[in-house]
């Protein structure tokens, strides 16, 4: 299965019951968000930047083909889709920079997206960072979500730090991501992986979690029982963005 093909018909990676994707060894994707104590990045601010950087490396043209990073990405995905996100501040920001990978910015957070790894054979370097309790907040409310663009809904009956948010917010990216033609791919690239992350109201919940958009089934490995997280809606807009970059360009 090549890294931008979609999961195979044995199951949701996502899901928590057994499937032949246990049978294959396991990796995970490594995420660093990066975290200064006086100047924290804005927690939706930076779900939406965890979401971009999976797309950004999924789309890479290293992860894709013969590129270099492609057998990596290729033995990730044929498994569990894994992510793991820690944070890093100062030195240990600056020796993750080091590290092959990439950097995604948005308005104020800095989220660094890595090559998969083993789940016992992290570098020593990210080995060290802090995992849990990784917790931001939002100096103000986060204005409504861009209709144009796909929109990650999260469950508004969870209580989830931010570390384990934005690890859900990246699966429902690449499930959204999965679900594209590669015209769509290509238009969402372009527009930079416009997207929002919003928590859903109840009745909006309700709805999209028996619909047919894409869904992320966490397996309930941390903090939360296993469960719907994520639902993304608006996927299948992307076309329409494509249109709105040649128009800016025009």
């Amino acid at each position: 299965m090549s890294s931008d093909d979609p999961p195979p018909a044995d199951g949701s990676p996502f899901r928590d019951e057994p499937t032949a994707r246990d049978e294959a060894p396991q990796f995970v994707l490594p995420l660093v968000v990066h975290i200064e104590k006086a100047a924290p990045p804005e927690r939706t601010d930076a779900l939406e930047t965890s979401a971009r950087a999976v797309l950004t490396i999924l789309s890479d043209e290293r992860s894709l083909g013969d590129g270099v990073w492609a057998q990596a990405m290729r033995d990730w995905q044929d498994a569990r889709i894994r992510k793991v996100v820690r944070r890093a501040r100062g030195a240990e920001w600056r020796r993750a920079e080091a590290l092959p990978g990439i950097t995604v910015t948005g308005r104020s957070a800095e989220v660094r997206v890595f090559l998969p790894v083993p789940l016992d054979g992290w570098p020593k370097d990210l080995a060290r960072l802090q995992v849990s309790g990784t917790d931001l907040d939002d100096p103000r409310p986060p204005a409504p979500a861009d209709p144009r663009a796909p929109v990650l809904w999260l469950n508004p009956e969870l209580d989830m730090s931010a570390g384990k948010t934005m690890a859900q917010t990246g699966h429902g990216a690449q499930l959204a991501w999965w679900e594209m033609s590669e015209k769509e791919r290509i238009a969402w690239r372009e527009s930079g992986f416009a997207l929002s992350v919003r928590t859903a109201d109840p009745d909006h919940w309700r709805e999209l979690s028996v619909s047919d958009v894409p869904l992320v089934r966490d397996a309930g490995f941390t903090e939360i029982a296993p469960g719907l997280t994520v639902a993304v809606e608006g996927h299948d807009r992307v076309g329409a963005l494509a249109r709105r970059v040649a128009d800016a360009a025009g």
